[in-house]
């Protein structure tokens, strides 16, 4: 085991039942990763946790899945132990952990703002402060963030507003943790081919979302493809470790900065 290889390693995924989470997990165990903890948020995710659970081991991993919700600082402590005492110190911590709501500020209650507030920056911040307090020296923390970070949009002020804060933590964080050689880092995907996306969009707001990235046209959907974001994640956790504190954008032209 090479201190920045994904070989022989243990991950722990918040979020990593199914789609970008559950596809990362797979990617992980298929380039040689020991052990993969796999966190559900409910029951409605459980069966497909358990399902890439089932493709984790067939690719010789470790893997179980963990349910909890993630908006309380202990839950997320009890999901690190509960790790830790299943597969040991993890080396890489993945949060794919995120909740969209678009809606103008107007119509945004108080409650839909708490509940946004804590799913993507209070999860967020006590994810990194878990896996800074559990990982091995030499690992690699990434947490999946948006590339409305780098939109001037309407309608999503509670999402991109929710997420922003992450992008600090992730500069704090990558100071604090260096100096035991763990790199710290964001992506912001663009709109994802995913049921988040289109639970959320008129046909309308698909077709432009469709359109709207340089390279729209080379992707499967129009769309993020959520195999375009995994090699991203892979070389962060891997060979890219000289680059910590920094929040990517990995959309196809969609949005920058």
């Amino acid at each position: 085991m090479t201190a920045h290889s994904i070989e022989g390693k243990t991950v722990i995924i918040a979020g990593g039942a199914k789609n970008l989470g559950g596809l990362i997990a797979r990617d992980l165990a298929g380039h040689g990763a020991k052990a993969i903890a796999i966190h559900y948020n409910s029951a409605a995710s459980e069966a497909a946790a358990e399902e890439t659970v089932a493709a984790v081991k067939a690719a010789g991993a470790r893997a179980a899945a963990f349910q909890a919700d993630l908006t309380t600082a202990g839950a997320v402590e009890k999901l690190f132990a509960d790790a830790v005492a299943a597969f040991g110190r993890p080396d890489i911590a993945i949060n794919t952990v995120g909740k969209v709501l678009k809606k103008p500020i107007l119509d945004i209650s108080e409650a839909e703002y708490d509940e946004m507030s804590a799913v993507n920056a209070k999860s967020a911040f006590f994810f990194l402060k878990e896996a800074g307090r559990h990982l091995n020296d030499d690992g690699a923390i990434v947490t999946l963030v948006t590339s409305l970070l780098g939109a001037f949009t309407p309608f999503y002020a509670s999402y991109a507003g929710t997420k922003a804060p992450v992008e600090h933590f992730t500069r704090a964080a990558a100071k604090e943790f260096g100096e035991r050689g763990i790199s710290v880092n964001a992506i912001g995907p663009g709109p994802m081919d995913t049921p988040f996306f289109y639970g959320q969009e008129s046909p309308e707001a698909q077709a432009y979302h469709k359109s709207a990235a340089a390279l729209s046209k080379f992707s499967k959907t129009g769309l993020t493809d959520i195999e375009d974001i995994v090699p991203y994640v892979r070389f962060l956790v891997s060979e890219g470790w000289w680059m910590t504190g920094q929040t990517i954008l990995v959309n196809g032209g969609y949005t920058t900065k």
